[in-house]
């Protein structure tokens, strides 16, 4: 019995790697959305980036409404290039720098759970930035020899 479980388990397996790249694929598209959807009121809204700038301010950052345009717009062009797949290191790496600060400034102190979602993108933005793009991207078409 032990050997023929074994073998269903070295089957399964066998079949699951090729789908390996599904999980970093949908990965990036869950990171993606989430840098997306958390900055398009941002984006799109004077009063709301005007919100984003007061938090700012409460927590001492340095130029509360330029950083807030920064963070706000490096987070959404971020995750549209992150989405397609374009430069994804490179967003991922501005990312990365993002989330610390984040990080750094505002959570430090606070209790683990409400640390959870920042560090779980900052864990997505050093996941891509030293896997790179997973095979169905653009980076991956241009990516000589990966494809």
């Amino acid at each position: 019995m032990h050997m023929r479980n074994q073998n269903l388990l070295t089957r399964t397996e066998h079949q699951l790697d090729r789908y390996r790249e599904a999980g970093p694929f949908l990965l990036r598209l869950f990171f993606a959305f989430v840098l997306i959807y958390g900055t398009i009121d941002n984006v799109f809204s004077t009063s709301r980036m005007y919100e984003f700038r007061d938090f700012l301010e409460h927590n001492g950052f340095p130029w509360p409404l330029a950083s807030a345009y920064l963070s706000a717009y490096a987070q959404f062009i971020c995750g549209i290039l992150i989405l397609g797949g374009v430069f994804t290191r490179l967003a991922s790496a501005v990312m990365a720098f993002n989330f610390i600060i984040a990080l750094l400034m505002v959570h430090t102190g606070l209790p683990f759970d409400a640390n959870i979602a920042p560090l779980a993108m900052l864990t997505a933005a050093l996941f891509f930035l030293f896997y790179g793009a997973p095979r169905y991207s653009m980076d991956a078409l241009f990516r000589p020899g990966k494809v």
